[in-house]
């Protein structure tokens, strides 16, 4: 099969998970399939002007270069399918009208809420918010949601106004990937067609070894801030005895996380910023990984990475998290922001270190029936295959 892959790169200074995922499927599907590469980059992104950041704004919302190039790129190499990832800000939804004239069916992941909420989080002020999701885009407006700027907030909202009305998410992709049961929930409550998405989650390339979790403390992995509930699981190991934890991450928190783990007399210590392999080093050895996210996250790949080292996680009940672990089987869950019950969970787990070790072979199990590359990859070629089904259909039709 033929694969044009397509993805906008944010920019080097602050790197997304978006572009890990895209480079792990890009690399995936290159070793089984031919791939052909669209690719942008924030980097490249001037600007230095007015006229320059007006013009990025429109561009975001229907691009003429990117339909031009794409459509010079599909007569020259002739997909079977397009598959995006991140349009925001270079590629835009131009991109499926490229591919739809040119009869090349169209699949897009939906790794944020972009499609569905300006700001691309269903956050505002730390916490979940849906006031727009199927509604009006007005509160966005009043609230200023993306980037607290009123002018970039406009650009955002005129994005999603202008394909809501060319009913570009309607009528120009064949295929959705959500990557929770949730996510897919939330999408089609926000007008995408029910019967165009499937839910796939990602997949971790290279998986560690599991380990046996022996080193006797529990360790957070993730950025510093608010709305991952970093607040939270500090108020909580205020009332955890005998076990330390660990903090691996950095982030907006970095400096009142330092001030408030002084007070705990080493229960809390953090590590900072760590590469790959350290991580999974920590989380390996590992009782148990805490995510006390207080968001609806996309798709938490750290709890994947617990499961590929058989860890058991202590997670909240919100969104996606609360979907991904599993009570009792790949993990346990507390109420969003409820300190105290997340204390006396992870209490209670501490004095039986037994319980966790039988549940890691279990966890791990759970990891190698879902996550894997190849599961992975032969859940692409099905949403490729069932794509290419669509657009044959749509073309004998008209």
């Amino acid at each position: 099969m033929k694969i044009l892959l397509a993805h906008n790169f944010y920019r080097s200074s602050a790197p997304s998970g978006e572009d890990a995922v895209y480079r792990n499927e890009r690399e995936l599907l290159s070793r089984h399939e031919d791939v052909i590469v669209y690719e942008r980059h924030n980097d490249d992104i001037d600007e230095s002007t007015l006229g320059r950041r007006v013009r990025l704004a429109l561009d975001g919302a229907w691009s003429r270069k990117t339909y031009d190039e794409l459509r010079d790129l599909i007569r020259r190499s002739r997909p079977d399918v397009a598959h995006f990832h991140n349009t925001f800000p270079q590629i835009s939804p131009s991109a499926y009208a490229a591919c739809r004239d040119s009869g090349v069916p169209v699949v897009q992941t939906l790794h944020n809420y972009r499609l569905i909420c300006p700001n691309a989080l269903l956050l505002r002020e730390g916490k979940p918010c849906e006031d727009c999701v199927g509604k009006s885009l007005w509160p966005a407006l009043k609230h200023r949601c993306y980037r607290g700027s009123l002018p970039a907030t406009v650009a955002q909202v005129w994005t999603l106004t202008s394909n809501r009305w060319r009913r570009s998410y309607q009528m120009l992709v064949d295929r959705y990937i959500a990557l929770t049961q949730f996510a897919a929930g939330r999408f089609v409550a926000g007008g995408l067609p029910a019967d165009l998405v499937t839910v796939k989650p990602n997949f971790l390339p290279n998986a560690p070894e599991s380990g046996q979790g022996e080193n006797g403390y529990a360790v957070y992995v993730g950025r510093l801030s608010a709305e991952k509930g970093v607040r939270t699981l500090l108020a909580a190991w205020r009332g955890v005895a005998n076990l330390p934890l660990k903090l691996i991450g950095d982030g907006p928190l970095r400096e009142e996380v330092q001030s408030a783990i002084q007070s705990t007399h080493g229960a809390v210590e953090w590590l900072g910023f760590l590469g790959r392999e350290a991580v999974l080093s920590w989380v390996r050895n590992a009782a148990m990984q805490i995510v006390p996210s207080e968001w609806y996250e996309g798709f938490p790949m750290v709890i994947v990475e617990a499961y590929a080292c058989g860890t058991p996680v202590v997670a909240s009940r919100i969104g996606s998290v609360d979907e991904v672990v599993l009570e009792g089987n790949t993990g346990f869950k507390f109420e969003v922001g409820n300190a105290a019950e997340l204390a006396s969970i992870v209490n209670a787990l501490s004095t039986s270190p037994e319980r966790l070790r039988q549940m890691r072979p279990q966890v791990r199990a759970h990891f190698d029936a879902h996550f894997t590359a190849e599961k992975n990859y032969k859940s692409m070629l099905d949403i490729y295959t069932r794509a290419i089904e669509r657009g044959a259909r749509i073309r004998h039709s008209q």
